[in-house]
């Protein structure tokens, strides 16, 4: 009778906190509940006093899953192809992952089937994100230019030819590539060098 109750919350993850509120409970009461529900597989926990339902996690909206990496790793971004996809700059189709930028540690947390994959840049490089629907992601130009610089590192598998670069502000690029190391600046001037000579045949 109370996992029906919960279908009454109507955000895509919710805490203790609003499981008690919702069933006028106390909050000890209702994690209790929250941990007897995830070992029957009705709900699904995405981090410490967190939660989805498991029936809905592979349905919910793109920026849905984006809002949740958000909480996984405090702060991180959404960011690389993930990103790059979103803004229709690749056409590599992005499905079962979303991947992240982040100041932590580099991981992946599977949840649901789902995997959120962060990946550590230094302080200096971590920025150039907006809020879009409640998400932070990366701008266009930062999302490329995190991929190039993860891939410059040997780091990351960049598919180049997904690539519509027509899309992107350039002298935003070399603007934000200024305090990144020279190899991923060279990568970067090698990227748009061998897409124009693409373009040409």
């Amino acid at each position: 009778m109370d996992y029906k109750r919960l279908l009454e919350i109507e955000k895509p993850y919710f805490s203790h906190e609003d499981v008690a509120g919702l069933l006028a409970i106390k909050k000890e009461s209702a994690a209790v509940l929250c941990t007897r529900y995830v070992m029957k597989g009705l709900l699904t926990r995405l981090k410490r006093d967190l939660y989805v339902r498991t029936e809905t996690l592979a349905h919910l909206a793109t920026t849905d899953l984006y809002r949740i990496a958000n909480l996984l790793q405090v702060p991180s971004y959404v960011s690389l192809m993930t990103a790059l996809s979103y803004y229709g700059i690749s056409t590599q189709v992005q499905r079962g992952f979303v991947e992240n930028v982040s100041i932590k540690r580099t991981k992946a947390f599977t949840r649901g089937g789902i995997a959120f994959r962060f990946f550590k840049v230094s302080a200096a490089l971590y920025g150039g994100f907006v809020k879009d629907q409640g998400a932070f992601i990366a701008s266009p130009e930062k999302a490329l230019l995190d991929s190039i610089y993860l891939a410059s590192m040997g780091r990351y598998a960049l598919d180049v030819a997904s690539l519509d670069l027509s899309k992107l502000d350039r002298k935003r690029l070399i603007h934000l590539a200024a305090n990144h190391p020279s190899k991923t600046q060279s990568f970067l001037e090698r990227l748009y060098e061998e897409n124009g000579r693409s373009r040409e045949l």
